[in-house]
């Protein structure tokens, strides 16, 4: 259980901040920057989930996104797994379980949610220009930031590969990807996607 009775402790004044563990690093640190990325991460996807309800309320209704109001919070919660695991550097002969790590069941769910809401979606011809509804705005920028988080933790684990267990990894790309199958169906099931035209500018003065 968390509790956090005070919301400044100054012990961060000089530039380092504490690991699950009690290690200090440098805030600095790729390690730091990792479970940064996805903490940024996971407020885009609450922007997400705010735009998904507002759009719920103002429409009366809901549609699909009701569902992926559902499947954006759960989320959340295991952006948080994610987290504590980055902040967690594995050691030689941990026991299974005692830290919080992203499970590969956790990744297995996101493959089943891409299914279940890929299934309806046409297929494309081009790909998608960022945008449309606010929901689906909103989820594409939630998209950029996970796969930024991804390209950081990929940069831990090549740095550090015995101390960054590999499933939050997976988890976010796995992630990403979900996240540009919702913002298609939040796009009227991609009915009002905008597709990229190469070079359609060229030509113009």
């Amino acid at each position: 259980m968390v509790k956090l009775n005070r919301i400044y402790t100054k012990t961060g004044d000089d530039g380092t901040t504490g690991l699950v563990g009690g290690a200090r690093v440098s805030k600095a640190s790729l390690r730091v920057e990792a479970y940064g990325a996805v903490d940024e991460a996971n407020a885009a996807v609450g922007l997400a989930v705010a735009a998904c309800r507002r759009a719920v309320r103002d429409d009366a209704v809901g549609g699909t996104l009701p569902r992926v109001i559902d499947v954006l919070t759960s989320v959340q919660h295991d952006l948080f797994d994610a987290g504590a695991d980055l902040a967690t550097p594995a050691a030689a002969g941990e026991v299974p379980a005692k830290a919080l790590r992203v499970t590969a069941a956790q990744t297995q769910r996101l493959e089943g949610l891409i299914d279940e809401f890929n299934a309806p979606l046409g297929a494309l011809t081009s790909f998608v220009l960022p945008g449309g509804s606010e929901p689906a705005s909103c989820l594409h920028v939630a998209r950029t930031v996970v796969r930024r988080a991804e390209r950081v933790v990929v940069a831990l684990r090549e740095m550090e590969p015995d101390a960054t267990p590999p499933e939050a990894l997976r988890y976010l790309n796995r992630l990403s990807d979900l996240l540009f199958v919702l913002a298609r169906a939040a796009n009227d099931q991609g009915r009002s996607d905008v597709l990229w035209v190469p070079g359609a500018n060229r030509a113009k003065p």
